[in-house]
């Protein structure tokens, strides 16, 4: 696409063509949005009105691109399998939609060599309008005493049943300077619901009970359940109970260090 024609309203309209039927929803920010409540260290090194994009998954990413995805075997090497499944959706719809745009993407796996990450998701969610982030000082009369709860993202639709998985800077392109940023949607306005959130999320989260804080229109299916509920060092044998991963032979087993590697990439309930 011409450099002329590329606008903030137009990437929205060609990454959705790209994106939806596969389970992603597409929201569009400007850099000044997220860097201005960030400390400089985490802030992004672009001009303010500079268009980003924040890329979620819903429900519906799991049949309708991961597991096609692994049905083609474009699975390789011992990185997470959903990972290399969302790369793979982003890096097509820029390569069909954006030749020659320069796109800074970064996952929300990834991570600088500080170890700080690329990008804080929750944050990009909430200044986007996407998703509602909801933290420990949004509870009044804290009942926690000095104990840290982290923050977590509800969808006004989904609740907790979608993942953050990306954000992209279109570095030349510039978002109208005139244009007011979103402001999410508080479904979780009370005190308690919060306080029941952040415990849940924090104290409970692998029995799911904090993504249904709102009645959802839509969760995981039951396939997608038990994948995620599924320690990562164990989902390659799932995939290959499901016939998605080539069986091993006895010298072909991943090693220590590979069953860490799912392990860490897996772990992260905001991942799932």
């Amino acid at each position: 696409m011409a450099a002329s024609t590329v606008n903030a309203e137009n990437v929205k309209k060609l990454l959705e063509g790209s994106l939806l039927k596969l389970g992603f929803e597409v929201y569009t920010l400007k850099v000044g949005w997220y860097n201005s409540v960030l400390t400089t260290k985490f802030q992004l090194p672009y001009p303010n009105d500079t268009l980003a994009v924040v890329l979620l998954s819903t429900p519906d990413m799991f049949e309708q691109a991961f597991l096609p995805f692994m049905e083609e075997k474009g699975c390789q090497g011992v990185s997470d399998p959903i990972d290399q499944c969302v790369k793979h959706c982003v890096t097509s719809a820029l390569t069909q939609n954006f030749p020659g745009q320069k796109v800074d993407v970064s996952y929300d796996y990834e991570m600088l060599p500080s170890r700080k990450p690329k990008f804080l998701a929750q944050t990009a969610a909430h200044v986007s309008g996407a998703a509602f982030y909801y933290q420990q000082s949004d509870v009044s009369d804290q009942p926690w005493a000095n104990k840290k709860m982290f923050g977590v993202c509800v969808h006004p639709k989904l609740g907790g049943w979608f993942a953050i998985r990306a954000l992209l800077v279109f570095q030349d392109v510039k978002m109208d300077p005139e244009e007011l940023q979103p402001v999410p949607l508080d479904c979780v306005p009370s005190r308690e619901a919060r306080i029941q959130l952040l415990e849940d999320f924090n104290l409970r989260w692998q029995d799911w009970s904090y993504r249904n804080i709102i009645t959802p229109s839509q969760t995981y299916s039951q396939k997608q359940k038990d994948y995620f509920s599924t320690s990562p060092a164990q989902r390659p044998a799932l995939l290959r109970s499901w016939g998605l991963l080539p069986e091993l032979d006895d010298t072909s087993s991943h090693s220590p260090e590979e069953h860490a590697q799912f392990e860490i990439l897996g772990s992260d309930p905001a991942h799932q």
